[in-house]
C-alpha cells in the first residue's frame, strides 16, 4: 500500500493529522497547477483552498484502488473549470491575451554561471511565449505532463478523456510547440 493511501486510511480512521500530512505533500503542485489555469495568484489561493475543502470533505468516497494524486488533480481542475463558469469566462484566456503573466518554473543549479542562468531565463521565456500560441487544450496537456510530472494516463484520468486521446494530443502538442519554436 503506498503513503497516500494508508494516510488516508488513518485519516478515515480518526487521525487528523493524516490528512495534514496529504496536504503538505500536494498543497505546493496544486497550487501551482490551478495559478497556471486561473493566472492570477489570488484566485489560485482560494481554489486551492475550496479543492482541498472538497477533497477532505468526501475523502470517505476516494476509491482506494485509484490514485490520490490524480484524484487530487481532477478536483483542482474541475473546481477551476467551475469557477471559470461561474464567472463566465473562458477559461485559460489569460494564455492567450498579453496580459498573461504565467511563468514557467526555472530550475537552476547552484553551481550555474550567472551567464547561464540568464541564458536560461532567456530560452525559458521564450518556450512561455510559444506555449502560450498553442491551443489551450495542448497547453493543459503539456502543462500536467511536464509541470507536474504526471503520467498521460494520470492525465487521461484528471482531463476524463481517453488515453489515446490523449497520448495523440500529447504528441500534437509537442510537434504544435516545435513548429512554433523552429519557425521562431
Amino acid at each position: 500500500m503506498n503513503d497516500d493511501k494508508k494516510l488516508i486510511e488513518e485519516f478515515i480512521g480518526g487521525n487528523d493529522y493524516s490528512f495534514e500530512k496529504l496536504l503538505e505533500k500536494y498543497l505546493k503542485p496544486v497550487f501551482n497547477f490551478i495559478y497556471q489555469l486561473a493566472g492570477d495568484f489570488h484566485v489560485a489561493e482560494d481554489l486551492t483552498q475550496e479543492t482541498f475543502i472538497k477533497s477532505w470533505k468526501h475523502i470517505k468516497k476516494f476509491d482506494m484502488e485509484k490514485s490520490f494524486k490524480t484524484w487530487i488533480f481532477t478536483i483542482a481542475k474541475n473546481t477551476t473549470y467551475d469557477y471559470f463558469k461561474k464567472k463566465k469566462t473562458i477559461p485559460f484566456s489569460n494564455f492567450v491575451d498579453e496580459e498573461g503573466n504565467n511563468q514557467l518554473e526555472n530550475m537552476s543549479d547552484g553551481n550555474i554561471l550567472p551567464d547561464e542562468i540568464l541564458e536560461r531565463k532567456n530560452i525559458a521565456e521564450e518556450l512561455e511565449k510559444k506555449i502560450n500560441n498553442i491551443p489551450q487544450h495542448y497547453r493543459v496537456i503539456l502543462l500536467l505532463r511536464y509541470k507536474e510530472d504526471l503520467s498521460l494516463q494520470e492525465i487521461a484520468a484528471i482531463l476524463d478523456r481517453p488515453y489515446n486521446t490523449i497520448k495523440s494530443g500529447h504528441a500534437r502538442a509537442l510537434r504544435s510547440l516545435k513548429k512554433l519554436i523552429l519557425n521562431k
